[in-house]
């Protein structure tokens, strides 16, 4: 009873072996999968596989990477495909300082576009952050983002970030670095938050967890997450897999 909130099976890394992945994460007890989209090629990928597997969701956004590419066109586009019914959440979105492809003030006014963009048709959002907390907090306050909420995707930050985005109305969401020795922030987090307010996630193919840390990652990893999270946390396996698929599903509206 896993739920990968998070994964990017429509990465050109599986094209050689997408059905093979799948089916090892539902082997491994994966039985729900958000396959996120965020620029044309993804997203259009995103929304073939929630087509083709019943247990696959697609997440339409854009990355704030490619902020400068994204047109008022686009952004129509993604409003269309947000009535697909199995389209679950606008994202992934938000800001990124790490690459210098888009200026920081392209990324904002992108970012608040998709959060209106989500508050007009009333779905989660799903948020990208790096090196960029400040700015991100305060736009999702500015913008009033707790009106749909969302996933904090990927959590690195302080646990007073995170009871501060919670207050927002969003979950905190861990992957595969909650599993490395050194990662001291996101291991206190995920034992210290509300398990209501908790959910797992791999980004694979990227960020694979301990013990394949450094080749790729896939949805049925996700166990690994969740392993490492109930041990922090000193409960069962069997109940973060639980709760946080409960909370997943909750999320997204997701009634299977």
């Amino acid at each position: 009873m896993l739920f990968d909130t998070h994964a990017h099976l429509n990465a050109i890394q599986y094209k050689e072996d997408i059905a093979e992945v799948i089916d090892r994460a539902l082997q491994e007890g994966v039985e729900t999968i958000v396959v996120v989209g965020f620029d044309h090629e993804t997203i259009e990928k995103a929304i073939q596989l929630a087509d083709e597997y019943e247990f696959i969701y697609a997440a339409v956004g854009w990355h704030p990477v490619d902020a400068i590419d994204m047109t008022e066109e686009d952004l129509n586009w993604i409003r269309e495909l947000a009535a697909h019914p199995k389209v679950v959440a606008i994202g992934e979105m938000g800001l990124d300082y790490h690459w210098d492809k888009s200026p920081k003030d392209v990324q904002a006014e992108v970012f608040r576009k998709q959060i209106a963009l989500a508050k007009e048709v009333k779905l989660p959002i799903i948020i990208h952050n790096r090196d960029a907390t400040g700015d991100v907090v305060q736009i999702l306050k500015e913008e009033g983002a707790e009106e749909v909420g969302g996933i904090m995707h990927c959590f690195t930050g302080s646990l007073e970030v995170a009871q501060e985005c919670i207050e927002m109305n969003f979950y905190i969401s861990f992957g595969g670095p909650v599993t490395f020795k050194n990662a001291k922030k996101p291991k206190e987090v995920a034992a210290e938050i509300p398990i209501e307010k908790l959910l797992i996630e791999t980004d694979c193919p990227y960020l694979t967890p301990h013990p394949y840390r450094g080749k790729r990652n896939e949805p049925g990893y996700v166990k690994f997450v969740a392993e490492e999270i109930a041990e922090l946390r000193g409960v069962s396996f069997e109940e973060i897999a639980k709760q946080t698929s409960d909370n997943a599903r909750k999320l997204f509206g997701i009634s299977r």
